[in-house]
């Protein structure tokens, strides 16, 4: 996961609206069927779709009253924490 891509889709769906995301990853999820796919193609699809999810987490976040910097660094650290486990 990449911060500044999370940060921006954060500003994205602020702007505009989280359904546009949602319907993104499953597009992008639906391709990851497609048999002629190389295994680079694939990852660098699974490293979109998770930034996605990322920023709608960090979405909901900021909804529920976390600052859009809190927001981001408590995300990350999670994710940060999970990988180290």
């Amino acid at each position: 996961m990449k911060l500044p891509v999370i940060k921006h889709l954060t500003q994205f769906i602020e702007e505009n609206d989280e359904d546009f995301v949602h319907e993104t990853i499953e597009t992008l999820e639906a391709l990851t069927e497609v048999p002629s796919l190389k295994d680079e193609e694939l990852d660098v699809i699974g490293e979109l779709i998770s930034n996605m999810y990322g920023a709608i987490e960090v979405n909901t976040m900021i909804k529920s009253g976390t600052p859009q910097k809190e927001a981001l660094n408590s995300f990350m650290k999670r994710v940060l924490g999970s990988i180290d486990k």
